[in-house]
């Protein structure tokens, strides 16, 4: 047994080790570049990502937000500049400090928010200066193994390739951010699913005419009990200001997602959208971890299509310059699809919106479901 586990142990941390690279990138946040100043570069991208976490504050330089869980929900916002050089897909992340913002992401001017209502407040500002229309919030839950920084930057690239016209706001939860802290994961995730409601609320005070979430791998798995919970509470999109629902790479057990969806109206059902891979290589070592239970995320789509959702299956894509676990930013098909559902009018699904088949005309996925 004892050579069976450390067999299992060893297996798992050398692949999510070739999955993720040797060594982590440096933090960023706050971290500008003395002789090249962010704002003294031209034609670059500038967006205002606001956060709202889990995690506690650190005073470590670039970390903004630790590894270490917090009592109270912390509320702040960042601007990330997008270099020129930028390509759909990829993400030009520094290896070494500072960031050049000519040629990388760089992440400026971090701000705390003491209250509510300061929170509020900075998130209408961001959403007045958009047309009627376009006042609208991109809710992003990030996955495993990530840090503030990790988190910040992919969901500006996602920002950015997608063309999204609202506001984004990102949940971190308190993820270790090391490859062998799966668990520690996971107990963080049900941790942060106690403040899913005071976001909610806070979210739901803005000015915003609707949201739209998306969740990524371990992401995912909170979100569901998230939207369970405020289900069996009767608050669950009581206002109506839901209007997408996209899960990538799910990170949850086939038999407890089921359950999930059971609990879940038809209504919320019919707004879910699955991006789902057979050949998910992170999954497949998740799958190892939870004693053989397939994934969501690497499930046969056709058999998720049967729970009343709707299944993105994108196991033929094989451009995704993050991997097989990522697709849904690291392929420029991919992202560009995603981006043309979340900006038209009538939001995914509805009758007003382009027909899925037709944003994904010439590309290999498939879609099943509403």
């Amino acid at each position: 047994m004892q050579i069976s586990l450390r067999f299992l142990c060893t297996a798992v941390m050398v692949a999510a080790m070739a999955l993720t690279g040797c060594s982590r990138p440096p933090d960023l946040v706050g971290i500008d570049n003395p002789e090249v100043p962010a704002a003294s570069v031209p034609d670059v991208s500038r967006h205002r990502m606001f956060i709202m976490t889990t995690r506690q504050a650190t005073e470590v330089v670039g970390a903004f937000f630790s590894a270490r869980r917090a009592p109270e929900l912390g509320l702040a916002s960042v601007d990330v500049t997008v270099p020129p050089i930028h390509v759909t897909g990829q993400l030009e992340r520094a290896k070494r400090l500072p960031p050049d913002p000519r040629k990388e992401f760089a992440v400026i001017d971090p701000a705390i928010y003491s209250t509510d209502a300061a929170f509020i407040a900075a998130v209408d500002r961001e959403l007045s200066r958009r047309p009627p229309g376009q006042r609208r919030l991109l809710l992003f839950i990030h996955g495993y193994n990530n840090t503030t920084s990790d988190a910040i930057l992919r969901l500006t690239q996602f920002v950015e390739d997608t063309g999204f016209q609202g506001v984004p706001v990102l949940f971190s939860w308190a993820s270790a951010a090391r490859t062998p802290r799966y668990v520690y994961d996971l107990n963080s995730a049900l941790v942060a699913r106690v403040k899913l409601k005071e976001l909610a609320s806070i979210l739901g005070r803005t000015k915003a005419d609707g949201m739209d979430i998306f969740a990524h791998s371990m992401g995912t798995f909170l979100t569901m009990e998230g939207l369970v919970d405020a289900q069996q509470a009767g608050t669950l999109n009581r206002r109506g200001r839901i209007d997408s629902i996209m899960l990538a790479s799910p990170d949850i057990d086939i038999d407890l997602f089921r359950t999930q969806v059971g609990l879940l109206p038809p209504a919320i059902l019919r707004k879910m959208y699955l991006l789902v891979s057979r050949d998910d290589s992170a999954l497949r070592f998740s799958r190892i971890i939870a004693g053989g239970v397939p994934r969501v995320g690497a499930a046969d789509a056709a058999e998720l299509e049967q729970l009343g959702v709707t299944v993105i299956d994108l196991s033929k894509i094989d451009d995704s310059s993050s991997g097989s676990h990522s697709k849904f930013a690291g392929s420029p098909e991919v992202v560009q699809l995603i981006g043309a559902g979340l900006n038209a009018a009538g939001r995914f699904g509805d009758a007003e919106s382009p027909a899925l088949h037709e944003l994904i005309a010439g590309a290999p996925i498939r879609i099943l479901g509403n």
